[in-house]
């Protein structure tokens, strides 16, 4: 389901997944995946949780717990990521010297959006999701994401638990990799719905 509908709910388990514009490998090519890591950051400090993710060279997939966000839309939380992101991505590729990557994304910014000043389009403008209602469907979900870098096209890894950017580690061994998440059952002992008290 691509989002160009809000997401009306304002807590629970979603399945995100956005994708760098025309399927480009902009993490790859500027060693981007920590700019990830720090939206991740900024989300466990507003009291959301990252419960599995999978970062490729052009897309990521996670699993985000949503706390009560307090009348903010989840659309509007995952695109203000992506902007940071996006921010992030284009100065490293210009400390780079990517000319040639930034040259390409400044030529897919639509005419209208080049007037209201945006110079280069990072990612596509919208991004997938699927509410998480059931553990079978969580699981599904997990096992898709922990298999992207193993299998398919990519074959990046030997198993999936070897690809650094992933929770495949830890929900196949019991060791957090470099991003700690958060196991989806340990949500069943915390309210969504509830706000953080500030």
């Amino acid at each position: 389901m691509s989002v160009r509908k809000e997401i009306t709910e304002y807590s629970g388990i979603y399945f995100i997944t956005f994708t760098c514009c025309r399927w480009l490998p902009l993490f790859e090519i500027c060693n981007g995946y920590d700019s990830v890591y720090k939206w991740f950051d900024y989300l466990k400090k507003k009291g959301h949780y990252i419960t599995g993710y999978v970062i490729m060279p052009n897309h990521v997939h996670a699993l985000l717990a949503f706390r009560n966000t307090q009348g903010q839309s989840i659309n509007a939380i995952v695109g203000n990521g992506k902007r940071f992101m996006a921010y992030e991505l284009v100065q490293r590729l210009q400390k780079l010297g990517h000319h040639d990557v930034l040259t390409q994304l400044s030529s897919f910014v639509n005419k209208n959006e080049k007037l209201k000043g945006k110079l280069h389009e990072v990612f596509e403008p919208s991004f997938d999701w699927k509410e998480c209602s059931s553990d079978k469907f969580l699981e599904q979900k997990l096992n898709y994401i922990h298999e992207n870098p193993y299998r398919g096209k990519w074959s990046l890894v030997q198993q999936p638990q070897d690809y650094v950017h992933s929770s495949a580690r830890y929900y196949l061994s019991g060791q957090q990799g470099i991003y700690e998440v958060l196991n989806y059952m340990e949500l069943e002992n915390i309210d969504l719905s509830k706000a953080l008290l500030d």
